[in-house]
């Protein structure tokens, strides 16, 4: 990790750090998760199955079902 001299820094680029380590930390859960699925679907490729098939669920539709009418 690198080190900062946080006093040497101006106010502007403490408030763009605050602001850019906001960010990350907000998404950090997400690019995680992220991470996980696709080294396990790599595995359930590796094996000749679809992460689909081992879980039993079919990924998810982007879509919204139609209405029926």
């Amino acid at each position: 990790m690198a080190d900062y001299d946080l006093e040497a820094l101006s106010l502007s680029e403490l408030k763009k750090m605050q602001k850019d380590v906001a960010k990350v930390i907000a998404t950090f859960e997400d690019r995680q998760k992220a991470e996980a699925r696709a080294k396990v679907e790599a595995l359930a490729r590796d094996l000749g199955y679809s992460l689909a098939e081992l879980v039993g669920t079919e990924t998810k539709s982007s879509r919204a079902p139609a209405k029926a009418k």
